[in-house]
């Protein structure tokens, strides 16, 4: 959790040119192509970057400047200086932009929210994408930019104040899919003459990260989990055993846990931990009886890089809506590290954050289940919130709801 340099303040080691280039096409290129496309953007780069006095120079023109290294969780700092006219911004993951630009009338983008000032993710279309306040210095003098991305959610502070607050940023290159959960940190310019400084940052642990995510918009949940005993809770309790302030699964063991409360419309949120190759679920809309698969629905929780399930389904895998609709993956921390999980229940509508990434996001009503007849519970309007066992050592800690 050290705050490190991101650039040395010497010269131009550790970041290479890129263009505005989607990371997918360059992803899908042969290695030659791949490689002449880079020697060409580092050319640009160095012809129209410099460095100057402890500064990052750009002309205007050319390749922005990329860091070699990628970025997941992390929060960064950096001071800029720019021009009349210019009009820059800062790609995160690879994916444009915190907005930087000329936010005077003379600048001639009024019409498309130039006014509003820099600091905003401009390339949003679903999500808030202008800053609620102006926050730009005058031309000639520093501003001070922090960046925080955890997941997809992103906080941004120009000169100290709050330009962007949780808000999703948008994957740009695909707005089908969740924003990249790791990339590079371009620096990008075109229009004028722009100067960085004092660039540094800060990676976040899983726990770190989850620490953010729980403080945004935490008001009105209730715990369902004392941190020391089964109290409100019932099923298999045998099953299912405290160890280390979470509820784990005893391995070998299985059956389903759930509260004694019923619920309709909710927002649940917790921390789970997997094993290699684990494997349990939450129960939604659970009667008390039955498979909660069949008998309500169930959102898996799995380990879907082990091998043993490569063959899986897509509506099996971690994040799914078990039997009806696939998430995306991708998203899940390393074995044995906690995941952070907010699951959200409106009606036939069902949304799933993954440590700040939204992976699924579905209507469920009218669709055909592959479970065919036997899934019994899909169009259900409440029940119990639990956890299907399938015998794995699987724990879920700080477990909280809010009624909708």
């Amino acid at each position: 959790m050290a705050v490190t340099p991101l650039w040395n303040g010497k010269d131009l080691t550790g970041w290479h040119g890129q263009r505005h280039e989607s990371p997918y096409k360059l992803a899908a290129m042969s290695p030659e192509a791949r490689a002449k496309l880079r020697a060409e953007d580092d050319a640009t780069m160095q012809a129209h970057w410099r460095v100057e006095n402890g500064e990052l120079v750009n002309d205007g023109e050319g390749a922005y400047l990329t860091t070699d290294e990628a970025f997941g969780d992390a929060e960064f700092w950096l001071e800029y200086k720019t021009v009349a006219l210019a009009d820059s911004g800062i790609y995160l993951r690879g994916c444009p932009q915190v907005q930087i630009w000329d936010s005077t009338e003379a600048g001639g983008k009024w019409k498309i929210g130039a006014d509003k000032g820099s600091g905003g993710l401009w390339n949003n279309e679903q999500h808030e994408r202008f800053p609620p306040v102006l926050a730009d210095q005058p031309f000639g003098q520093w501003n001070s930019l922090r960046i925080r991305q955890i997941g997809e959610r992103t906080w941004v502070t120009l000169n100290g104040k709050v330009t962007v607050d949780g808000v999703r940023m948008e994957n740009y290159w695909d707005r089908k899919l969740p924003l990249p959960s790791s990339g590079p940190l371009q620096l990008q310019t075109h229009g004028g003459e722009i100067r960085f400084r004092n660039l540094t940052v800060q990676r976040f642990d899983s726990c770190a990260a989850r620490a953010v995510l729980s403080s945004h918009e935490n008001q009105g949940f209730e715990s369902l989990f004392d941190g020391k005993s089964l109290a409100g809770w019932q099923g298999d309790l045998d099953s299912y055993e405290v160890v280390d302030s979470a509820i784990g699964c005893k391995a070998g063991k299985g059956g389903n846990l759930f509260t004694t409360g019923v619920y309709g419309d909710f927002i649940a949120r917790l921390e789970f931990r997997l094993p290699a190759g684990g494997n349990n679920g939450l129960a939604i809309r659970y009667p008390g009886q039955g498979d909660p698969a069949y008998a309500g629905l169930e959102v898996q929780v799995l380990d879907d890089s082990a091998a043993k399930y490569a063959t899986l389904k897509e509506w099996q895998f971690n994040g799914s809506v078990y039997g009806l609709v696939a998430s995306h993956r991708g998203y899940l921390r390393p074995v044995g590290e906690p995941n952070y999980e907010v699951v959200t229940v409106r009606g036939s509508h069902i949304t799933v954050e993954l440590n700040g990434t939204r992976i699924l996001d579905a209507d469920l009503a009218g669709l055909t289940s592959h479970l065919g007849d036997k899934h019994i519970g899909k169009d259900r309007k409440d029940g119990h919130f639990g956890f299907c066992g399938h015998g794995d050592a699987v724990q879920f800690g700080m477990i909280q709801i809010k009624k909708l």
